[in-house]
């Protein structure tokens, strides 16, 4: 069983997506401001994932503009690669840098199969 985003995130390997107690959603909502994926600790119900869609406003765009051009990914688009797919494949190599210095090993495992295999899992 897979669950891609439409940018290439793997929900199955998210912490955000997996924690169930405020416990670990504290946890996540820690390392992702460590991470710089915040610029804040997010309280628990910030950060408990409501996924991907209609509803949510996109970090990169990508939401809004695969509705306009009615795919359920961005690898489904003509247009591929367009400048917003690639200005977040350069975000997330940035994320990926700094994940490296400031996680432990266990933590940069996860957020690797979770965030760091985009390119890869748009091919799907």
């Amino acid at each position: 069983m897979e669950k891609i985003t439409l940018c290439g995130d793997d929900c199955l390997q998210c912490p955000r997506y997996n924690a169930r107690t405020g416990e670990e959603l504290r946890a996540v909502a820690e390392l992702w401001y460590r991470t710089g994926m915040r610029d804040y600790i997010a309280p628990p119900e910030e950060m408990a994932c409501a996924g991907c869609g209609s509803h949510k406003e996109c970090t990169y765009g990508l939401v809004g503009c695969a509705q306009a051009y009615g795919v359920d990914k961005c690898n489904q688009c003509g247009g591929v690669p367009c400048e917003k797919l690639r200005g977040m494949l350069g975000k997330s190599r940035k994320t990926q840098e700094t994940c490296r210095r400031v996680c432990t090993p266990a933590e940069y495992a996860v957020l690797e199969r979770a965030f760091f295999h985009k390119e890869e899992n748009l091919q799907k």
